[in-house]
Order: C-alpha cells, then structure tokens, then sequence
C-alpha cells in the first residue's frame, strides 16, 4: 500500500506531466474538506457547520482538516487528496487558466475579509500601498490569495512587483511575530489577527476590505472570497453529496445573520480565542457583514475577481475563462 506522502508525490508528478483534475470518491456521505486557516473568521462556517450539526443533519460525516495558507489547501484537493477546500473562490480562476475545473457551491463572504496592516514602526513613511517601494509585504503564502490581492493593490498604486518582496509567513501568530521582528514592514491577515494586532498596537489598518464600502474602494467592486470549492467532475458524480454540502452551509449562512456575535462565539473551540474572548466576539460582530445570507455568489462578483487577476497574471485572461465553471449555485436550496 502506498502512503499518503507517496501517493500525493505520485499524483502530483502525474499533474506535472499534463495530468487532469482527480475526482476521488469519497465513500457514501464521507467528505473531506481541507481549510486555508481553519481558527480564521473568514472561514468560520466551516467549524459552526460542524458545531451546529448541520453536516450530521444532512446525514454527512465531514472530516475538517486545516492548512494555514489556501493555496497549500488547493493544492491538497487537486491531489484527490481531500474532496472540497474551504477557500477563496479566486483559485477557481487561477486554476481553470491551468487547465483544472474546479467550482464553488457555496459562497461565504461576499468580500475577502482580508486587511493589510502596516507595523506601527513602519507606519510613518508607509501611508498608502504606493509607499510599497523598497519594503517586504508579508503573505500566507506564495500563490496565495494574499498574495494575489497584495500584488493587485500594490500594482494599482503603481508599484511593480520588482520593486518590493513578498514573504510568506502565514497566519495568526507567525503573521504577529514577523510584524514584532520587523521581518515584514506590511503584510495581509484576517481576524482575528487584525484585532489582535490592533490590541497590542503593534500595527495599523492600512487598507481594509472586510467591508462592501472598503472592498469596492480597494478593488473596485464585491470580491466574494471565502468559499467552498469542489472539483467539477466530483460535483457532478456525487450530486447528492454536494447538495447536502451546500444545504447545510446555506442553513449555517441563515445562523450568522439571526445570532449574536456572542452566541456564535460560544460555539466555537476555545483555543479559538484563549483568554480574549470578548476581543473574539469584536472580531466576529466586525466580520459578520461580510458574510452571504444564503451562500450565493453575489451578482457581479466573478467578473471583479476575474479583472484583479487578469492585471497582473498573464495566463488569466477574460477570453480564455468561462466564469460559469468556476460557481454555482444549483446545489443550493431555491432562492426565496
């Protein structure tokens, strides 16, 4: 029997070689789902899905696993290694310019969630992404989302990709520790890290997109990220699965938006938020405008996201993407 590592090793050189997408089946109402960060706000339905019981409801056994940077999550689904990634709905882009179809049945965030922050020390001469120049960005990870909207914001400002240096240094308490040792000057992170950061002063808001208003300033309209993401070809041989996916993910969007920030932080492990909860709860009260109410993509969504992309990733090009691969909101329950 082959291992895990080996197996993985195999399919991904099998990729390189001009292998197509897996479709892995899961056994009956077994699903894998991997998370970029799965303790981040952004991808908070994933573990409320599960406390909430919805999966089980949907007669689902869900296994949540967790990687800190979405594109190593990505990664982890085009090796068949997992069935769905909760993720940014922009790797479906990304991932269709390189040949695989993958689609999101479920939107979370009608927004990225994401702000970049610029250490308090930097803060002086580091006023807008056109002060860029010269510093190193810190990102989740190379090939990330992150990494992809700090190339887009810093490009707007009209600062090339050669004139800064991205450093991944992923979430959470990595993402803290390079703002204190000074090994990144600005980076991008989600709450709670964002209030954290505030709390102890070490770092500013420098642009920030976990609202609508932020979002379009920063990008020029609504930039759905956090999602759920499947192969095409699993979708489509396991119709049932995806559907009572979708359901109970719809069913958990229909929660954040009746429930208090408090009581949806009482759901959650406590080693979420240590000995701050009521930082916690601020984070999630600060988020919960950003999240879908059903899980549909919202309209005019793909195509903001398809021209952040398009700027500066040569192979993303609108005539080459069918934006209607890459969503779909047929497996959730009928719009009210």
């Amino acid at each position: 029997m082959k291992t895990p590592l080996l197996r993985l090793s195999l399919i991904a050189a099998a990729l390189a070689l001009g292998g197509t997408l897996p479709a892995q089946a899961a056994d009956a109402n077994t699903v894998t789902i991997m998370v970029g960060g799965i303790n981040k706000i952004i991808y908070l339905p994933a573990k409320l899905t599960e406390a909430l019981g919805y999966f089980k409801d949907e007669g689902l056994n869900v296994e949540l696993q967790s990687q800190p940077a979405g594109v190593d999550a990505e990664n982890q689904l085009i090796a068949g290694a997992v069935q769905g990634v909760v993720g940014f709905y922009d790797h479906t882009i990304d991932l269709q310019a390189k040949g695989k179809e993958v689609e999101a049945i479920a939107v979370f965030g009608k927004v990225p969630g994401e702000v970049e922050m610029v250490s308090t020390k930097a803060a002086p001469t580091f006023k807008s992404m056109a002060d860029a120049k010269g510093k190193t960005l810190g990102v989740t990870g190379l090939g990330s989302s992150t990494d992809f909207l700090t190339r887009y914001l810093a490009l707007r400002q009209g600062v090339e990709s050669k004139e800064y240096s991205l450093l991944p240094v992923g979430a959470g308490n990595s993402f803290i520790a390079a703002i204190k040792q000074d090994r990144i000057q600005a980076g991008m992170t989600t709450e709670p890290t964002v209030s954290q950061l505030l709390k102890t002063g070490d770092a500013q808001v420098l642009v920030d997109m976990r609202t609508e208003e932020g979002t379009k300033a920063a990008l020029g309209g609504l930039y759905p990220a956090p999602s759920l993401y499947v192969s095409n070809a699993w979708a489509e041989s396991h119709k049932e699965q995806a559907t009572k996916l979708a359901h109970a993910f719809a069913k958990t969007m229909q929660y954040l938006h009746t429930h208090s920030a408090e009581e949806i932080a009482d759901k959650m492990p406590r080693d979420y938020y240590g000995n701050d909860k009521a930082m916690y709860v601020a984070a999630i009260k600060s988020s919960l405008p950003m999240f879908t109410t059903d899980g549909r993509m919202p309209e005019g969504g793909p195509e903001t996201v398809l021209k952040v992309l398009s700027t500066f990733k040569p192979q993303v090009k609108a005539k080459n993407i069918d934006l209607s691969k890459t969503y779909t909101n047929a497996y959730l329950p009928a719009a009210k």
